[in-house]
């Protein structure tokens, strides 16, 4: 019988299957970070509603899209900025403070520069291996915005 995957072991897999090396989260640029933290972000908020029942695939993505762009990941920042640590903080600043050469449409440039500031921190928290904080800060910042009860 097949040994089913974790998220702990879900890295080890891609790292042993696909023969990836070692990659320190430390020495990637603040972009290359948000870069990886929009999608696993993503990949969370989609994990979390299809948690809440089967419910039509355009209503799912409707509130994937409320709950990923960056007007609200600016709000989750904002509301989780007292619970960084300084690790935390330092990473989240130079995401926000990377000049980045897009922006979002339908968002102002502070919030566009927070969200990727907070993407950062996703991407960093993910390929540094520390699931249950990203889902920590994830979770504070879902009920602080009452998305979660």
């Amino acid at each position: 019988m097949e040994e089913s995957i974790t998220v702990e072991n879900l890295t080890e897999c891609l790292k042993n299957n696909l023969h990836l090396g070692e990659t320190d989260p430390k020495q990637l640029s603040p972009l290359v970070l948000a870069y990886v933290g929009d999608s696993i972000y993503d990949l969370v908020i989609r994990t979390y509603l299809i948690s809440l029942g089967n419910m039509p695939v355009n209503k799912i993505n409707r509130h994937a899209c409320a709950l990923v762009k960056a007007e609200t990941q600016s709000k989750l920042i904002g509301c989780l900025e007292a619970q960084l640590t300084d690790t935390e903080e330092a990473v989240y600043k130079r995401g926000r403070n990377a000049k980045s050469y897009t922006s979002a449409k339908n968002a102002t440039i502070g919030d566009y520069r927070r969200a990727t500031g907070f993407e950062a921190l996703m991407g960093y928290l993910y390929l540094s291996g520390q699931f249950d904080r990203l889902t920590q800060l994830v979770q504070i910042g879902l009920h602080e915005i009452g998305e979660l009860e």
